[in-house]
């Protein structure tokens, strides 16, 4: 990784700093389903609470032991004249379950068809799991991306966190969770299943995305072909899976998760389309076929349309803080949490009691600073890298291009820090703030440059 120091001021340059080897686990994008359910209910919302009342979508028993992982407080109210709403904040686990013959006791009675289907069942390792927080209080959607080789303790076992939704369903995984984020309390569950993925997406009428780069591959054992140009597209189901499948690139299983959120983002935007309403029919059929959840239809309609009115600036999409291990220290792929940032990440988006008082103001000159151009400008980058410098920030770098022009400039607080993302914002004056992971990993703060710097300095460039 390399510093731009502009003082005496350098020539520009796009060199990239060094990314890390990472491993590349399996695929994360099941979790878009998520975004369609939300998409959905939206449109939905008055229909299923006059026709399904508070009737829970479960596919599966709890017991009573299994039940009592997830807190029993009632979470909204509403009557026959008013739309369900919430009362309180809510902590929801996702879990995202792909489920192949392989994966089964009878493998040679499925396979007939001479490659490894996909299994209608939630019985399975989580390929996804997201923790949402819906908080009236604050008006904020918090959405925590929790990688699935993270290596954590479940059932009293160090292992992969994955592995607890196969072992113990969604309870036993509801309490690993609750563990790693050092207590944070579990409400309601929701299991998503990966055949319902493309089926929603063509229900929901496709979906309108950027496609950062050409992606090819191919795999004649899943039947998985991946053919998409790079551009501004409408992708339909099978080619938005195509899109989240896709790991072939040097962000490995960390660039699915930035995908996965690029297109949640997308579809969230996409939900007040009047013409999803046309579409109730077949997006209520493919929810009740392909989830599982504690929820009751009037719990999902107060969520979802607590979702609809929250402002996109208030929709924050975290990664749980953490870092690839070594080939050398472990013999499997882990992602290794850093603990200490979980628990000021569960503080400040998750309710969880901050032991450690409020959080200081970070010294801009710790903080790392990576610049993604849209502009292809040279000399606005050279300029906003001299601006940061004169302001305290020491730790700028140069990544990579971003693949599509921005007209509005991007400050990505990468690690969740919204308030130095504020601070930078403020300085810059021109652009909007993004807690989410689609920057740079190695950075604090990401920026993506768009035109309006270019119209806030033309003169001086």
């Amino acid at each position: 990784m390399s510093f731009i120091n502009p003082m005496p001021k350098q020539p520009y340059s796009s060199k990239l700093p060094p990314k890390p080897k990472t491993r590349i686990p399996k695929w994360v994008g099941i979790s878009v389903l998520l975004a369609g359910v939300t998409s959905a209910s939206m449109a939905a919302g008055a229909f299923l609470a006059v026709s399904l009342g508070s009737t829970p979508l479960l596919q599966s028993d709890l017991s009573d032991e299994e039940a009592a992982f997830f807190t029993q407080d009632d979470i909204a109210t509403g009557n026959s004249l008013r739309l369900p709403r919430l009362t309180r904040p809510v902590n929801v686990l996702v879990l995202g379950v792909k489920v192949t013959s392989s994966d089964i006791e009878d493998y040679e009675a499925v396979e007939a068809d001479g490659y490894d289907a996909l299994v209608d069942s939630f019985e399975g390792l989580s390929d996804t799991m997201l923790l949402l927080r819906f908080d009236p209080s604050s008006e904020r959607v918090s959405v925590l991306s929790i990688p699935r080789d993270t290596r954590t303790s479940v059932d009293d076992v160090v292992t992969k966190i994955n592995e607890a939704n196969r072992d113990g369903g969604p309870a036993l995984s509801a309490q690993a969770v609750s563990e790693l984020m050092g207590g944070v309390a579990i409400d309601r569950y929701m299991r998503i299943n990966v055949q319902g993925v493309e089926t929603l997406i063509d229900a929901l009428g496709g979906v309108e995305v950027n496609v950062p780069r050409d992606m090819k591959y191919q795999d004649d054992s899943q039947h998985l072909y991946i053919n998409l140009e790079a551009g501004e597209q409408r992708l339909d189901g099978d080619k938005a899976l195509q899109f989240l499948r896709y790991r072939y690139d040097d962000q490995g299983d960390i660039g699915r998760i930035q995908r996965q959120q690029m297109m949640m983002r997308a579809l969230t935007e996409q939900a007040l389309n009047p013409t999803t309403i046309g579409r109730l029919p077949k997006i209520l059929s493919v929810i009740q076929s392909h989830v599982d959840t504690n929820l009751s239809v009037e719990e999902l309609v107060a969520l979802v349309g607590f979702g609809a009115q929250t402002d996109r600036s208030n929709v924050q999409m975290l990664m749980l803080p953490g870092e690839f291990s070594s080939y050398e220290d472990y013999e499997l792929s882990y992602w290794l949490p850093n603990y200490s940032e979980i628990d000021t990440m569960a503080a400040q988006y998750f309710g969880l009691a901050n032991t450690y008082g409020a959080a200081e103001a970070v010294d801009p000159a710790s903080l790392r600073v990576a610049i993604q151009d849209s502009t292809y400008d040279d000399f606005a980058v050279q300029s906003l890298t001299d601006s940061l410098y004169n302001a305290g920030y020491y730790n700028v770098f140069i990544d990579r291009s971003w693949p599509q022009p921005l007209s509005e400039t991007r400050i990505v607080a990468q690690s969740g820090d919204l308030r130095s993302a504020e601070t930078v914002q403020r300085f810059l004056g021109v652009g909007e703030v993004r807690v989410e992971s689609t920057g740079n990993l190695e950075s604090d703060i990401t920026i993506q440059l768009g035109h309006d710097w270019l119209d806030q300095h033309g003169e001086a460039l």
